[in-house]
């Protein structure tokens, strides 16, 4: 069991997972953005990192991949060139390259698109909430935050519906890949050496894999418009993916389309029940729901943090970066700066604006499902909310242990139906 550690000290290992635990070390990341902006860390198992948090210079590494590049990996984990090349996904790749990939997938992604399935979302999520059956304990994160973005990413894949439950949980071993609940193979507690050419060091990679070539077999034969089947068409320049370029996509898709908007999800009750003014403010006020989203995406921050590579030596905040270098961009620390958010410890629905950088703002990696998870969680908020006439904690919460994921994995609660 991990032993309890204080968040209120400023001097706490940002890279430990189980700091994490705890809760997000936010006074050790206002000391950082207050006195070491672009602070050096040593490593015993790495060749160390620039650890970025304040908002404004996470803008520029992000918006400068021609400096801070992605191909180098985008987590802390040094990577041998073949285990860069056997993981490569379209995040670890820069402009062109990055752009011409991320086109074949963005179409169903778009604004457009995605405001046509709001109908067909609000008919999952009332699905969803209509399988609890009017219990008053529950765990959230298992009946409604899991549920939502899992059926509605099976939708857009074309995978069938009985799967969603089996790729959910494979999603959540590559993401929670530091977790001793959701992998039997926990990066930092155990040996990952004889997986490291696959996704994530994890051994389910091969079972995504073997369900990859399945359903790409399925599309070749009978093609249909799904998000598969646009992954095997050919690019731009007329030549496909490859077989293995398919299938790490594939499973950066499963882990990345379902994990960040249930935590993000879940943040945002989580926030709700501790600012019940806040909670009582939107009951009586849904017209501000558009910007408590925006609230709650900042407050949770779900993915906490991306990795550049230095391409060639830069200086940032007076400090020398060497070509080479491990860069890290901390959103989390970004979200919470005081020089661009006022009050950034205060949740606040009617906070407006609200540029935050939990989908990566403005930068040639931002979100490509940043519309599919707004409109999810406004839709569960509009047709959970109204339904219930109370809603308290009802235990304690637990979070993810991750340096790189910021999440609460359950969530019990109690509540009244309306």
């Amino acid at each position: 069991m991990t032993q309890p550690i204080n968040l209120e000290r400023p001097d706490l290992d940002i890279t430990d997972p189980d700091v994490y635990v705890q809760g997000v070390p936010h006074a050790t990341f206002k000391r950082l953005r207050d006195t070491d902006p672009v602070s050096w860390w040593d490593e015993t198992d790495g060749a160390g990192f620039w650890a970025v948090t304040r908002y404004n210079d996470i803008l520029e590494v992000s918006r400068n991949p021609q400096v801070f590049s992605s191909k180098k990996g985008i987590r802390i984990e040094d990577m041998k060139p073949d285990e860069l090349e056997a993981r490569k996904t379209v995040m670890e790749m820069d402009p062109p390259e990055h752009t011409a990939y991320r086109r074949m997938v963005q179409p169903p992604f778009s604004a457009r698109e995605v405001a046509s399935y709001e109908m067909g979302i609000r008919l999952l999520a009332r699905g969803v909430i209509d399988e609890i059956g009017g219990q008053t304990e529950f765990d959230f994160v298992e009946l409604l935050a899991r549920q939502l973005p899992m059926r509605m990413l099976g939708k857009m894949l074309g995978t069938p519906d009985q799967d969603g439950p089996m790729l959910v949980k494979k999603g959540d071993a590559l993401l929670g890949n530091d977790d001793p609940e959701f992998t039997e193979t926990p990066v930092s507690l155990v040996n990952t050496d004889e997986y490291r050419l696959l996704p994530f060091r994890s051994p389910i990679s091969l079972e995504l894999f073997a369900y990859a070539q399945e359903q790409a077999r399925i599309r070749r034969d009978n093609p249909t418009d799904d998000v598969i089947s646009r992954l095997l068409q050919p690019k731009r320049d007329g030549e496909p993916l490859s077989e293995m370029e398919f299938k790490n996509f594939f499973t950066l898709l499963i882990a990345a389309g379902t994990d960040t908007t249930r935590y993000t999800m879940t943040a945002g009750i989580m926030a709700l029940l501790e600012h019940p003014e806040q909670l009582a403010e939107l009951r009586e006020n849904p017209n501000h729901l558009d910007d408590a989203v925006e609230e709650i995406l900042r407050w949770g921050t779900v993915t906490m943090h991306f990795r550049r590579t230095a391409l060639q030596d830069a200086r940032l905040e007076n400090r020398n970066i060497k070509a080479g270098d491990k860069v890290l961009i901390w959103y989390i620390a970004g979200d919470y700066d005081e020089r661009q958010f006022q009050n950034p410890y205060t949740f606040n629905i009617k906070r407006n604006p609200n540029e935050h950088l939990a989908f990566g703002l403005k930068s040639p990696h931002k979100c490509l499902g940043e519309h599919l998870a707004r409109i999810e969680v406004k839709i569960l908020l509009e047709e959970l909310l109204p339904k219930l006439s109370s809603m308290a904690l009802n235990g304690t919460p637990e979070r993810l242990r991750s340096n790189f994921i910021s999440g609460i994995k359950h969530l019990p609660l109690k509540v009244s139906w309306a």
